[in-house]
């Protein structure tokens, strides 16, 4: 990961850096000379200062990209984060990737999965990075879960194919990985909460349910803890306004089986053997959930107008105490964190 001491520091200099390029740039057009030559910004100084400026680790390819767009465009509007990210493909699609109307927020990689993950008349609903074992998690809205490393699917299931009824809710939600213990996966629909045990020879069908559980839920998230690594916390949003913070643990499931016993193709499990806490923090619906582990605080955001983001410790869900939010005109739809930066994004 990138680490700079001082990020803002370094932002303002790059940004000063920019606009002394932009400005050599149009003297250089009106065919004025320039006396001072050490004061000259070619390719060479401009990426030796932003490397200096923000670490070896940014790419190559990215400041040159960036370099050549203030080049050629002295009016283009620019923004620091594209020095961090990479696009791939020919040249001629760099070009298209980089009009104005996509200038806000760019990835760090554009990857088409050629595999076809899910069926027609199906979608995908949830999509989780696992960085460390390197696969990516999906979850289909009619049930499907799926692993997939690159462009291979490395294992597939479909829970639909358990006989629970509708009554239990029949559309998935959300989904995550469960890392700190059992290191399975987490789905959710309306009112069930899905552990895929993906690891199993049976994995076809090897799923746990619990249910049934209160409301609609919306998403789910795991919330990572260095001194809750003996368990698993899971939460999730409700459309009723609630945030639920589920307890999980191998001894629910039986995962600590003795060798040479076959294991189960589903169990389902009332909720009321787990411990669940909750709070109400809001009356429109919870549209995301996410336990930012370096704030230690968990973060929820909704459409409400007055009740938009919410940001505060998870003891805020049993004690009842006011939380720390704030309001956006038409609420919030999605959010994420910058570490590097210290800043919360929001859209909504």
């Amino acid at each position: 990961a990138l680490q700079v001491p001082d990020f803002k520091n370094a932002l303002k200099q790059f940004q000063k850096l920019v606009e002394e390029t932009v400005t050599q740039k149009k003297t250089e057009k009106l065919g004025l000379y320039i006396e001072d030559e050490d004061e000259m910004i070619d390719y060479d100084k401009f990426y030796t200062i932003t490397q200096t400026l923000f670490s070896p680790e940014v790419k190559d390819h990215n400041i040159e990209a960036f370099f050549r767009k203030i080049s050629s465009n002295l009016d283009a509007r620019t923004e620091w984060c594209e020095i961090f990210v990479c696009f791939m493909g020919e040249s001629d699609a760099m070009s298209s990737r980089l009009k104005e109307e996509n200038m806000v927020f760019l990835v760090s990689e554009n990857q088409q999965i050629t595999h076809a993950v899910v069926k027609r008349q199906d979608v995908i609903k949830g999509l989780v990075k696992v960085p460390h074992l390197d696969f990516t998690v999906t979850s289909s809205e009619k049930g499907v879960l799926t692993i997939f490393n690159n462009q291979l699917i490395l294992t597939q299931t479909n829970f639909f194919l358990i006989p629970l009824g509708s009554i239990y809710g029949n559309k998935v939600t959300g989904c995550d990985f469960l890392s700190s213990q059992l290191k399975c996966v987490v789905a959710v629909t309306e009112r069930r909460v899905i552990i895929w045990n993906y690891k199993s020879k049976e994995s076809q069908n090897n799923c746990f349910i619990i249910i049934p559980m209160e409301n609609g839920l919306l998403c789910v998230c795991m919330v990572t803890m260095s001194d809750h690594l003996a368990k698993d916390n899971i939460l999730m949003g409700h459309d009723k306004g609630y945030v639920h913070l589920l307890t999980v643990t191998s001894d629910h499931f039986g995962l600590k089986q003795c060798k040479g016993k076959k294991e189960p193709q589903l169990q389902v499990l009332d909720c009321k053997n787990f411990n669940v806490v909750k709070g109400k923090l809001r009356d429109d619906w919870v549209g995301k959930v996410k336990y930012i582990s370096d704030l230690n605080r968990f973060g929820s955001c909704s459409s409400d107008s007055v009740h938009s983001f919410v940001l505060d410790d998870l003891r805020r869900l049993e004690d009842n105490l006011p939380v720390k939010e704030f309001s956006v005109p038409r609420g919030v739809n999605a959010f994420t964190y910058c570490g590097q930066a210290k800043v919360i994004v929001t859209w909504g």
